[in-house]
Parts: C-alpha cells; sequence; structure tokens
C-alpha cells in the first residue's frame, strides 16, 4: 500500500546513454522534444509533420503529427493510450505490480517495462526508440530533461490528477482528439444510464478501500475513483469526504468502522503475490464483520489495480460495470 505519492528517483544518465545522445544527428536532436519557444496555439502544424500541444505544466513541445512509437510513463498513460487505440511500445508498472496493472494486463500484453511507479530507467526508454513520450505526472526537471534529449516528452497529467483532462491532452498528442471525444461521451451516456438505472440505491453513501499488509486504507477526495463516484452522484463516509495528504489514507483495525458505508467496495492491488489471502484474513476480523454493510451483504471485492490506483479511461468505465453488478444486476 501506498500512503504518499513515491518521491521522484533521480537519475543520471549513463556514459553510454549520454554517448548515444551526443553522436545523434543535427536533425535528430531538432525533434528530440524540448519546449518549443516559438510554438503558437494548441494544434497547429508546423512544416515536417509537427503538432504544438501545451502540456499539463503549461510547456509547449513540438510533437510528431503522427506518432508511432509512444512511451507511457504512468498508469494513467497506458490506459488513455489503449483507450484511444494507441499500443504503446514500453509502459511503467503499475502500483504494486510487475507490469500494466491487472485490469490492463490482456490489452498490454507484451510491452516492454521501461520504469516503475518511482521513475523511468531511462536506458530502457532509450532502447524503446520511441518518437514521443507521455510523461504523467513526472515534476523531476532533472529526469525530464533526459527524457527531453531522448524524444518529444509531453506532461500529460495535472494537479488535479483528472483522467478526463488527461484523455483530452493525450489524444492531442497522439492525434486522436475525436476518439478522446467519442471516449468521453460514451462516458457520459453510460454513467447517465447507470445513475438511472441505481433506483433507490441513488445517492447512497459508497466507501472504498484498500488492503495490504500494512492494513487498511481509505481512497479520499482528489483521486480517481472518488470523481468516478462523485459523477455517479454517490456520498462518501467520513474523512472520505475530505482532501487526503496522500493518494490513500490508513485506518487502524481499531478505527475499522470509519470505511462502512451503505455499500463497501475494497480489495488489494494484487490477486497474486503477499497479498493474495489478505481480503480473505480481513473478513474473519470482528471489527469487519460488525460493519453495516457486511451485515448487509453490501461488501464487493474489487480489484485495487482498477479502483484504488491512478486509473483511467478504461478503469473509468470498468468501475461502471463493477457498480453496476454490484448494486443493479
Amino acid at each position: 500500500m501506498q500512503l504518499k505519492p513515491s518521491a521522484p528517483v533521480r537519475r543520471r544518465v549513463t556514459p553510454a546513454v549520454a554517448a548515444l545522445c551526443l553522436t545523434a544527428s543535427a536533425a535528430t536532436l531538432a525533434g528530440c522534444g524540448s519546449p518549443d519557444a516559438k510554438a503558437g496555439g494548441d494544434g497547429n502544424t508546423d512544416k515536417g509533420g509537427t503538432v504544438r500541444v501545451t502540456d499539463a505544466t503549461g510547456t509547449k513541445v513540438a510533437v510528431p503529427e503522427d506518432p508511432e512509437r509512444v512511451v507511457a510513463l504512468s498508469e494513467m498513460d497506458l490506459d488513455s493510450s489503449l483507450a484511444l487505440g494507441v499500443e504503446p511500445v514500453g509502459l511503467t508498472a503499475g502500483r504494486g505490480q510487475q507490469g500494466a496493472p491487472a485490469y490492463l494486463a490482456k490489452q498490454a500484453k507484451g510491452i516492454p517495462v521501461v520504469g516503475a511507479v518511482t521513475g523511468p530507467n531511462i536506458e530502457k526508454v532509450v532502447r524503446a526508440k520511441p518518437d514521443v513520450i507521455l510523461a504523467g505526472q513526472l515534476a523531476d526537471k532533472q529526469v525530464l530533461a533526459q527524457l527531453r534529449k531522448i524524444a518529444p516528452t509531453v506532461v500529460t497529467i495535472d494537479k488535479s490528477k483528472d483522467w478526463r483532462t488527461s484523455l483530452r491532452l493525450t489524444g492531442k498528442v497522439l492525434g486522436k482528439d475525436d476518439e478522446a471525444d467519442g471516449f468521453l461521451d460514451d462516458y457520459r451516456a453510460k454513467t447517465d444510464a447507470l445513475k438511472k438505472d441505481l433506483g433507490s440505491h441513488a445517492g447512497a453513501t459508497v466507501s472504498v478501500a484498500r488492503y495490504s499488509a500494512k492494513g487498511t486504507a481509505v481512497m479520499q477526495q482528489g483521486v480517481f475513483i472518488s470523481d468516478v463516484l462523485e459523477d455517479l452522484g454517490f456520498k462518501r463516509p467520513g474523512i472520505q469526504n475530505r482532501e487526503g495528504e496522500g493518494h490513500s489514507t490508513p485506518i487502524s483495525d481499531e478505527n475499522l468502522k470509519k470505511i462502512d458505508g451503505d455499500w463497501l467496495f475494497i480489495g488489494t492491488l494484487s490477486a497474486n503475490g503477499p497479498d493474495a489471502d489478505l481480503f480473505d484474513k480481513l473478513t474473519h476480523k470482528p471489527a469487519y464483520e460488525q460493519l453495516d454493510a457486511v451485515r448487509d451483504k453490501h461488501v464487493t471485492e474489487i480489484d485495487g489495480s482498477k479502483w484504488t490506483s491512478l486509473g483511467g479511461a478504461n478503469a473509468a468505465v470498468s468501475v461502471l460495470a463493477d457498480i453496476r453488478k454490484a448494486m443493479v444486476e
């Protein structure tokens, strides 16, 4: 369980990588992705097949008009790319995962891992030969500078971490604006339909928690799943109505009542490995058995890599399906 976002790992370019960048032709370096000081409005196309976009930090970047080799350095970037019909040539392992988040594992099968939540592996990014890099919420200026020597690099996630905003920006970068708009239209339609079908459960209090070897944690405001639940008009219990200091907030077994709600969605980041049997152990604890949601049989075990991580477009639609199955069908 990650209670606070991991600090970015500072990496230096090895001599081999430095040599690779320094010996590149002048034409290649011109397209390496340094911020474009002369860039105009978003969507303007330069001669040579590049499009100028403004990333989540306000930096203007010239990207290929039709990128063919995309590296995704966050779970949300991977999700957005796949949702838009683009298969990256490199991905960052998800939280608690060896590769792609479990809910994207099938779609992302075979894509090389070029980094972790803590940061990219520069050498592996170089080997992926990207023509554009989606840098998620990466804030380390030294690492960004290294990446921009490899390919145009776009920070895609702003401080709000809103997956819809990120999807629209990724659509611009990948030349998939129409696909992004279409996906969001479909999401809104699915959301409206589910709200209608919830019937008497509309406006219920919904709790989302994650369980790991370190204990239980709840998802507060300012994270992916809270945005989806807000779209559906659900209420949240207790501290889940407030912004948290990190990605999730720990709750002791003595205070397990704080995860209670009309409905409880809870799970671990991974169904395999050391966390595989943890949820079953939790269900046998007296404090858990006394929760109202448990007594009412309103508990659903979830894929934590989808519900309680960075999220994204595919995750949002899949969460809607999970909620429909639990609360409507």
